[in-house]
């Protein structure tokens, strides 16, 4: 079995870091996210992420807490397909303005992520 904790060394909370992350990262948009990834420059770290829910589009905190859960969710689950020395800052911004069903946060959020491991894989 794999490792499906999120713990808060995986979150992504440092102002620095964020700020770094929305200046110097790279994006792509896969409905319903819009992703900003950046390469962590300190190899001893592990990935870190950020998860945002715009209350522009969710006026109601219940609603914005419900959509993070379930994107948290579903990166617990699926974080091992990122299997790589590089380790990454990623920020998954939810852009849709409803609430898309669990499943298709799960596939969206799989996508991502081969989309991140093959990144990677690219020569510099």
């Amino acid at each position: 079995m794999g490792n499906f904790t999120f713990r808060k060394n995986e979150k992504l909370t440092s102002e620095k870091a964020i700020k770094e992350l929305f200046e110097k990262g790279s994006s792509f948009y896969l409905d319903p996210f819009k992703v900003l990834t950046l390469p962590q420059t300190d190899p001893a770290d592990s990935t870190k992420v950020l998860i945002s829910v715009p209350a522009r589009n969710f006026k109601r905190a219940v609603d914005r807490n419900k959509i993070k859960r379930r994107i948290r969710e579903a990166y617990r689950l699926n974080k091992q397909l990122l299997v790589s020395e590089q380790k990454w800052l990623i920020a998954y911004i939810y852009t849709a303005r409803k609430i898309v069903p669990s499943a298709e946060i799960h596939q969206k959020l799989i996508q991502t992520l081969h989309r991140l491991q093959k990144q990677k894989n690219l020569p510099s």
